[in-house]
């Protein structure tokens, strides 16, 4: 298959529309077409419906955006590393990271990039554990910090540190953090992902020790979202303490810790091991390790963040 014709695909696919993919490709809307559809003829069934409102994937065309984008990475990569051989560490690197992690991370670690490593080009994108083990296995991701990641052939992980859990509930004034046993976490309304999360992976399996349930007030994906419920009242949330670092509001939540074992979240560093790394993946897994040793400090993990004496 043509390469030019795969990254063609993919960008109408992503802009769903023919009109919008020639504008930002810079080529005749024809040509684009005439390319597509070549690219169809050679997969043998169509990728692509057209409507009037622009286009949507067939199944085969889910799949060939999915598969494409591993591929035109992978093309990338191999232009880096050649351009590397002429001298000095150059070449793009994409990292995921879980959204709490990104909150605390993203901004030091941009700096130091820019600072140290300035041939090579930084993407950060946010994901749950879950979607970033695939977009790793498929050649989407270069590097990905992952909770409490299960064995896998197809990725290699290095383990960096745990982050302790934490019971994050609404402030109330003049209230105090303390310690919350397992068996009265059990009796806390909830709010939590939807499965698959490897944090809720974590809470039902450590309360399952003690023979209780979760009690759940509501299922939320994403930190805000979970972290805006628990400030409304909704309920309370079992997250790491850089959930709430993170926060521009984390005067709003009390924070405390979990007197039990069970419940900390254990971070890696993951990578590809269906590929080899390249010069500057493997300087940019040394920022990413340095960044977070320094982003979760004892201080932060130990309590944070200082509460007000009153919330208004």
């Amino acid at each position: 298959m043509d390469l030019r014709q795969i990254e063609y695909f993919v960008r109408v696919a992503e802009l769903g529309s023919f009109t919008r993919a020639s504008i930002a490709l810079g080529i005749a809307q024809p040509a684009l077409s005439r390319q597509v559809r070549l690219l169809e003829l050679e997969a043998g069934q169509p990728l692509l419906l057209r409507n009037g409102r622009g286009v949507t994937m067939t199944e085969a065309g889910r799949v060939m955006l999915e598969l494409g984008r591993g591929v035109l990475h992978q093309v990338s990569r191999l232009r880096d590393e050649l351009g590397r051989l002429r001298g000095g560490v150059a070449g793009g690197v994409s990292l995921g990271l879980p959204p709490s992690l990104s909150r605390l991370l993203t901004v030091p670690l941009v700096r130091a990039a820019t600072r140290e490593l300035p041939g090579v080009r930084l993407s950060v994108s946010e994901g749950l554990t879950t979607a970033m083990q695939e977009s790793l296995a498929s050649g989407q991701l270069d590097l990905a910090l992952l909770y409490n990641l299960p064995a896998r052939p197809d990725i290699d992980s290095e383990y960096l540190l745990e982050e302790p859990l934490f019971v994050v509930s609404r402030y109330v004034a003049g209230a105090r953090p303390h310690p919350v046993a397992p068996d009265a976490l059990a009796d806390m309304p909830l709010v939590i992902p939807r499965r698959p999360n490897a944090f809720r992976t974590l809470v039902e399996d450590a309360l399952a020790r003690t023979g209780r349930p979760l009690r759940i007030a509501m299922e939320a994906d994403g930190v805000d979202a979970i972290l805006g419920l628990v400030a409304d009242g909704v309920g309370s949330a079992v997250l790491g303490a850089s959930a709430v670092a993170a926060s521009a509001l984390a005067g709003r939540y009390a924070v405390h810790p979990i007197d039990g074992p069970g419940f900390t979240a254990r971070i890696h560093l993951a990578t590809s091991s269906q590929r080899p790394t390249t010069q500057a993946q493997r300087a940019m897994m040394a920022l990413v390790r340095t960044a977070l040793a320094e982003s979760l400090d004892p201080v932060r993990r130990q309590g944070l963040p200082r509460l007000p004496e009153s919330w208004p």
